[in-house]
């Protein structure tokens, strides 16, 4: 067994993977997946929080995956089964952040449809801003993570050009975040408004994107520092980076931050705070009262579409923030 820190010679890992850690993760996410489709069929949510239960299923795979390559994390050029595993398990624990901090744009999003009066930018297009921004760093994550996770590439300094530029792009989102929920806290708390589904989901929210935001500067340091890896030069993989060293970084700022985040949500799920219907909406004067309805006539192909590119494409735009247009101008920010 090698000591903490040491490399091993031709591991995908750089180190021998501890055996016991991954089988913890993948059931612990496994446990916060089942609570989160349960949630979002006790609330209705399936629209506002699809994203953690498909995040949460992605990070029970990965850790399942990288459990069995904890025994087989040896590099071969005869059987690439264990590269193929290794790469699986990589992309599908790397993937998920960006997803999850969309979907805190969604759910943002919904506490603007029930306070639009409050809300810095209109409800309806919240997840369309922020889902063309998620989806350039969905894309730039996923091929960068692919390229450096596979040391018989050439191209690992491009995937690693590629990572950062996604890490980059995730945190600058993040600090635009902040300013817009600080400026929706701040009218809110001028308006003189008492609520707590608002002010829960807002912490919640603010907590969330602290645990996603820590996570990225960790990957942000890991990445800049030596990353270029020869499995079979041991004096090369003693000059990498400490973060690619030990295993110990990976579980405390990759595996636990986002278990806590995905347990966040399973403790406060929005479902439990704010109404299900978007047409229902908090008035100026702290009452809590019902829009006119609204019929999506969309087909069903277009609006599973719209989800499904994060309401980027086949948008409805006879649409305003409660269905009303006249809405939208009434209550439009000052």
């Amino acid at each position: 067994m090698a000591s903490p820190g040491e490399p091993v010679l031709w591991s995908l890992y750089v180190y021998a993977p501890n055996q016991g850690a991954p089988i913890f993760f993948a059931i612990a996410y496994g446990i916060s997946a089942v609570f989160h489709m349960w949630q979002c069929v006790r609330y209705k949510a399936w629209k506002l929080m699809w994203l953690h239960s498909l995040c949460a299923v992605l990070f029970t795979v990965g850790y399942a995956l990288r459990e069995w390559g904890s025994f087989n994390y040896l590099f071969s050029r005869t059987d690439n089964t264990p590269l193929i595993m290794f790469i699986l398990s990589q992309v599908f624990i790397y993937v998920c952040p960006p997803l999850l901090e969309l979907s805190n744009y969604h759910v943002l999003g919904r506490v603007f449809y029930y306070v639009p009066y409050c809300a810095p930018l209109p409800p309806n297009r919240v997840l369309a801003t922020f889902g063309g921004l998620m989806a350039v760093v969905e894309a730039l994550n996923a091929v960068g993570v692919s390229l450096v996770a596979n040391p018989s590439s050439d191209s690992q300094s491009l995937g690693k050009d590629l990572t950062i530029a996604a890490v980059a792009i995730q945190v600058i989102v993040i600090v635009i975040f902040v300013v817009m929920a600080g400026m929706f806290h701040y009218r809110f708390t001028r308006a003189r408004l008492n609520s707590k589904a608002v002010k829960t989901t807002l912490f919640v929210l603010y907590a969330s994107m602290a645990l996603i935001f820590a996570r990225c500067v960790f990957r942000l340091v890991e990445h800049t520092g030596n990353t270029k890896m020869d499995l079979d030069d041991i004096e090369v993989l003693r000059r990498l980076t400490p973060l690619m060293r030990f295993e110990t970084y990976f579980y405390v700022f990759e595996a636990s931050l986002m278990l806590l985040n995905s347990w966040l949500w399973n403790l406060w799920h929005p479902g439990r705070f704010l109404p299900r219907d978007l047409h229902i909406y908090l008035a100026e004067d702290g009452t809590v009262v019902t829009g006119d309805k609204y019929e999506d006539s969309r087909p069903l192909l277009a609006k599973t579409a719209h989800v499904l590119t994060f309401g980027i494409l086949f948008r409805d735009k006879t649409k305003g923030a409660h269905g009303m247009q006249e809405l939208d101008d009434r209550h439009s920010p000052a």
